[in-house]
Order: C-alpha cells, then structure tokens, then sequence
C-alpha cells in the first residue's frame, strides 16, 4: 500500500487506541503497523503524530483484520459493513434531518452500547452520544471516531461542509487537544455531560445530493470522511487546471473529473461558477496552451497539432485558437519560431 506524504497530524493515541483493539483480540499489530508504515517506535513517543493517510491505512487493515469496525470499542463487533448499512439506509431520505434520524436508530439496533440523539432548537441542532456503559480505554477514540462518523456522512450527503458551532467532549482536554479543533470546530467544551456536536438547526432542511451510486463510490474510500474534516470545493479551479495539466493524453471528461474530486458532476460545474470559471473554459485553455506548445517545439502540421490538443477537426482549432491568442496557428508559429505557415 502506497502511502502519501503529507505533514503528520493525527495523535498517536488514537493509534494506540486501535493497539488496544489488536490487543481486546489477542492479535499481533506489527503487521499492520508496517503495512501502515507506521514505526514502531512512534508508539511510545506520547508526541508523535502520524499522516492522515497512514491513519485511514491503519483503520482500514484494523478493521477488516478484527472484522470489527468499532475496533474493540463495543461489547460486541460490529462486523465489516456495518457502517455501509448505516450509510445506505439513510442516503434515501428526503432531508438531513431524515437522514440523520435514521441514522441514529439503526444505529441503535446494532449496537446498544451507545445512543445517538438528534436534538432540534429554534436555532440550532445537536447530535449527541449517550453511553450506556464503561468504554473503558477505547472511551475517548470511540466517541470522537462516532462523531466524525456522523459529521462525514452528513457534509458527505448534502454535499456541503456543516460549520460547527461547537464540539462537547465528556473528558478532560487531552494533551493533542490541537487535532480536535481541525476534525471539529475552534469551540471545544471538555468536561461535558456527553459528546456532541452542534450545528445551525437549517442544515437540517437541506436535500440529499447523493444516490446510491455515489454512495458505492464512497464507501471504497470513506474513512477519510472520518480523519479529515470535510473539504468542499474550496478552490476547485486551481485542482481542475492541476489536473488537466498533467502529461496525460486526453483531457478527463467532467465525469471523470467530479469522480476523482469525490463530487457529483452537477456539483464540480456549480463551483467552478462561483468561482467565476467553467470547465469548458478551462479544458480549452489547457488545449490551446499544448497547442502553443507543439507548434513551437516541433514540426507537426497544424491539423496533427489540431487532433493532438483535443480538437476535432482543423477549422474549430483554429477558430479557437485565434479567438484565445489573437492570432491563427500559423501566424503564432511563424511569429515565435521564425517557420513559414504550414
């Protein structure tokens, strides 16, 4: 498994807490610590913190090696799936608020360790986690993890990421209190009766973006629902043009496109308007620009530069390319390189 580089911001406690899992279960963790590429003596650095990449890695060997995605946490397991059937029984509702309703009593009848609550005010909204017995070591990890679960889903199915007004943990600030600000909100409550975390109660009217294909899609990457806080489209011009910049041989399509940004393609059109661009903007800027290329740094006739750049025939290249230069290929050429038109 390939692991991505990016700045180590996950605790090391809560790999420690999926140890603990390991160890509920008498199994050896080495493995997948390397798999993880997490040393082993990062363990027992209190410090330490590990990517989020090598993070979800853990989680996911953890869960299916245990076959248990709560990880130890409850008195029973929670085998592989579990959490996709949470997912696929609420991604039909109507609102979020349905959404969240379901998901908080088939959450119930897997487990009854714990009990998810969805409170609703004039103004604001909570989700809440009462535990109804002793989670011992794996207290901390499991409710956190059980929120971010929550929180994921609901940015995940609205397609929006959901501001919160607070976040309510009932345990003292922990030493990488830090980590909870970025999964979470900038107002933490420790010490609190319950975990929770509370949201502008009008998210709650919002409609479900997804379907079941997205669903499909997501579930084969969602754990980093879980570990990162959810990114909208936050500048998605400037990751449209880094992709279509990339040596490839053909333009990605808007589907592939929106597939690769975990969006639906309806959604990577709207954003890039209120940015004030348009894929089709952008895929012709790039094709003009290899074009610019290719016919300063070799000998191609136009039309071959044409059909390499992604134009379907001679006449719309050129039509394009004066329209975007303010002059014609053959122009552009002769002018940069000192070659006669073709």
């Amino acid at each position: 498994m390939r692991i991505a580089k990016t700045p180590p911001a996950t605790p090391i406690a809560f790999v420690k807490a999926i140890l603990a899992g390991y160890g509920k279960y008498g199994i050896d963790p080495a493995p997948a610590l390397e798999r993880a590429q997490i040393p082993p003596s990062a363990i027992d650095d209190a410090s330490a913190r590990v990517t989020a990449a090598q993070f979800e890695a853990l989680s996911w060997i953890a869960m299916q090696e245990l076959d248990d995605e709560a990880l130890g946490w409850f008195s029973r397991k929670l085998p592989w799936g579990a959490y996709g059937l949470l997912c696929r029984a609420s991604v039909a509702s109507a609102t979020l608020e349905l959404a969240l309703r379901r998901w908080a009593r088939h959450h119930r009848i897997l487990i009854d360790d714990v009990t998810l609550t969805l409170d609703v005010g004039e103004a604001s909204a909570s989700l809440s986690i009462t535990e109804n017995r002793d989670l011992g070591p794996f207290r901390e990890f499991a409710l956190v993890t059980l929120l971010r679960y929550a929180l994921g889903y609901a940015c995940w199915a609205i397609d929006e990421k959901i501001p919160l007004l607070e976040a309510a943990f009932p345990f003292a600030a922990p030493p990488h209190a830090d980590v909870y600000r970025k999964l979470f909100s900038p107002t933490l409550r420790f010490e609190a009766q319950r975990a929770s975390i509370t949201f502008d109660a009008r998210y709650l009217a919002r409609t479900l973006q997804r379907d079941e294909a997205a669903l499909q899609k997501m579930l084969k990457r969602a754990l980093p629902l879980t570990v990162l806080p959810y990114r909208r489209e936050k500048d998605l011009k400037a990751r449209v043009q880094q992709v279509l910049r990339m040596p490839n041989a053909n333009l990605p399509a808007a589907d592939d496109l929106a597939e690769g940004f975990n969006i639906s393609t309806r959604t990577l059109h709207r954003q890039l308007s209120r940015e004030g661009a348009s894929l089709r903007a952008l895929r012709r800027k790039e094709q003009v620009e290899r074009a610019q290329t290719a016919l300063l740094r070799t000998d191609q006739p136009i039309k071959r530069v044409a059909y390499a750049a992604g134009f379907h025939n001679e006449k719309a290249f050129s039509r394009a390319f004066k329209q975007w230069t303010g002059e014609t290929p053959g122009q552009y050429r002769e002018r940069r390189s000192g070659r006669k038109r073709d």
